[in-house]
């Protein structure tokens, strides 16, 4: 019996129909791909002070260790404490793939991310628990200032989605002074369901905004002794809509002057000292 179509195809289709109801469901197939490609992501840490907390925290995967002469001797006991083999480098000729404009000091560590938990588990919410919420904020600087100020101040995490963040990166390590191996940095898919969930967990979520009516001490204030996080906007575009209508309330900065405005990271540090001040 004739079909009309070529020789072999009638037995393609068929395995293509079985295949594709054997298929696993797109949300499935993105949410492995997701995870090995974290998996096979490193990161290039840079500089005395981040390569050195990277070594002496053991909740990171080090893979590879290149240093100047000068450098493994400031560093030898990190190293020893790490159970490294460094690679010695010529200082003129430094191997490890950095930007041109890496200020290295003649270290730099191979790692893997780290894996902080779930939201849930980091953020268990308590009387004087305070987290950082950041809404795209890009600028690793900016990302890794934020962090030195979480930690001073006790947050539980701060929070930034994983697209349109910044990622975990030498410069960002550099700047946060070692606090990117102690402060949890959750990288979430979706910030307005992490704020949600938060929600749920009984935080009051307040975000900055300079044309508030409500000055932020007022909002820590009503919070009273629930848990607070602390949302805030990328310099210039400021809060999306949907994270900003997903806030609680939208609390500002008082400014002695007609006119005054914070970068982000300074922003996130005023906000966090005024949230760990007891109230009287």
């Amino acid at each position: 019996m004739r079909t009309g179509l070529p020789a072999g195809l009638p037995a393609q289709l068929a395995a293509l129909r079985k295949d594709l109801a054997m298929k696993k469901p797109a949300w499935v197939i993105d949410k492995e791909r997701a995870r090995r490609a974290a998996a096979a992501e490193t990161v290039w840490l840079f500089g005395l002070h981040a390569v050195r907390d990277a070594l002496m925290n053991p909740a990171r995967e080090r893979l590879r260790l290149v240093v100047t002469k000068n450098a493994a001797d400031r560093l030898s006991d990190a190293i020893a404490a790490a159970g490294m083999t460094p690679e010695i480098a010529d200082p003129r000729r430094f191997p490890a793939p950095l930007d041109p404009g890496s200020v290295h000091q003649g270290a730099a560590l191979e790692v893997r991310p780290l894996d902080w938990g779930g939201l849930e588990e980091v953020c268990a919410a308590g009387p004087a628990a305070r987290v950082v919420l950041l809404d795209r904020v890009s600028d690793p600087h900016n990302v890794g200032a934020i962090l030195r100020s979480a930690e001073v101040f006790g947050a539980r995490a701060v929070i930034a989605p994983a697209r349109h963040s910044a990622p975990e990166t030498g410069a960002l390590a550099k700047t946060a002074s070692g606090a990117l191996e102690r402060q949890p940095y959750l990288r979430v898919t979706n910030l307005s369901d992490a704020m949600t969930r938060l929600q749920k967990m009984g935080y009051v979520l307040l975000g900055l905004d300079g044309a508030a009516t409500l000055a932020l001490a007022e909002g820590i204030a009503e919070a009273d002794d629930r848990p607070v996080g602390l949302v805030l906007g990328a310099e210039g575009p400021g809060l999306r809509e949907k994270t900003r209508d997903t806030c609680d309330a939208l609390v500002r900065i008082p400014a002695a002057g007609g006119f005054g405005s914070l970068n982000v990271s300074n922003a996130a540090a005023v906000a966090l000292y005024a949230a760990s001040v007891p109230s009287s």
